[in-house]
């Protein structure tokens, strides 16, 4: 099948472009800023800027299926404002579905992300509830994934953690996180989520269906601290921010161009773990997956 990946050139779309080459696929990589990005040498690349209607029309133009993989990170307030969130999730979202719609697209597939909610708390998760709300609400055939966070080779999660401690306190032997990190998470490795895209994209038992995605264990914030500090063969004493605090202190930096603030206040009052996760969808249990501690090398597999 021809398949055209929006956010091609991007961490998971890196890896999604080279399991669908893998398998055959002539895959198309779209992406605003073409040849930046290591992939194989089968995946052609071209421009493509889901906030520009006219820029999607071409690259999408004969595609069987369409992959909008387009995100901002929720870790942090993205530039130009948290309105960003609904510019490019909602809107770029709306603009690709229509492209693909007048394609003639056989199935779009949207990686959204759990919790997605159009009245939802923070702008992150609204805006990717309300693109959930224009796949479902199009002509296409679709797919919903809704993964927890994502880690492995360039994604930013594991070093989101180290970059919290020099945020919150550089220079000293403590590390203080709001609530003391009991926000709990699902972190599920690239690697096996990859595949599980590329299945989505496929087979036809997985048509109108929407997914939750996660590892094979839920973490908090604490525990995921401790194992990347121990990844590096160092220590983090953690400390609780009780989370008035947290809010008033993310409330002000925020305001003076901090790249945290109340979204990110507001994501650790929610847990991000799958209510039933879904891999056995794909052929595939919870044991068979990769774990955070594993891939940090501070377990072993069969761990």
């Amino acid at each position: 099948m021809r398949v055209v990946v929006a956010g091609g050139s991007g961490f998971i779309g890196t890896h999604l472009c080279t399991e669908l080459d893998d398998r055959g696929h002539d895959v198309v990589a779209l992406s605003r800023s073409p040849g930046d990005a290591d992939l194989p040498d089968g995946v052609v690349e071209k421009t493509g800027d889901v906030t520009d209607y006219d820029t999607l029309v071409g690259p999408v133009e004969s595609a069987d299926v369409v992959v909008n993989l387009v995100a901002l990170s929720p870790l942090f307030t993205p530039d130009g404002g948290n309105e960003m969130h609904d510019v490019l999730h909602r809107q770029g979202t709306e603009n690709l579905v229509r492209a693909a719609e007048a394609a003639g697209v056989d199935r779009f597939v949207q990686l959204s992300a759990l919790g997605a909610d159009p009245d939802g708390d923070t702008h992150y998760i609204r805006a990717k509830g309300r693109a959930e709300e224009a796949v479902r609400s199009s002509e296409l055939a679709h797919v919903i994934l809704r993964p927890s966070v994502v880690f492995g080779e360039g994604g930013e999660f594991v070093s989101f953690t180290k970059r919290l401690k020099g945020l919150f306190a550089p220079g000293v032997p403590v590390y203080p996180l709001p609530g003391g990190g009991k926000t709990r998470f699902q972190p599920i490795w690239v690697g096996d989520a990859a595949p599980m895209i590329a299945d989505a994209v496929a087979e036809d038992e997985h048509r109108n269906e929407t997914y939750e995605l996660g590892g094979p264990e839920v973490l908090t914030l604490r525990e995921i601290t401790n194992l990347v500090y121990e990844s590096e063969g160092k220590s983090v004493t953690v400390v609780g921010l009780p989370m008035p605090m947290a809010k008033l202190g993310l409330t002000v930096l925020g305001a003076l161009g901090f790249p945290m603030g109340p979204d990110q206040y507001r994501s650790l009052q929610f847990d991000n773990t799958t209510d039933d996760n879904d891999v056995d969808a794909f052929g595939v249990s919870e044991a068979d997956l990769t774990s955070l501690a594993a891939y940090l090398g501070v377990a072993d597999e069969s761990d």
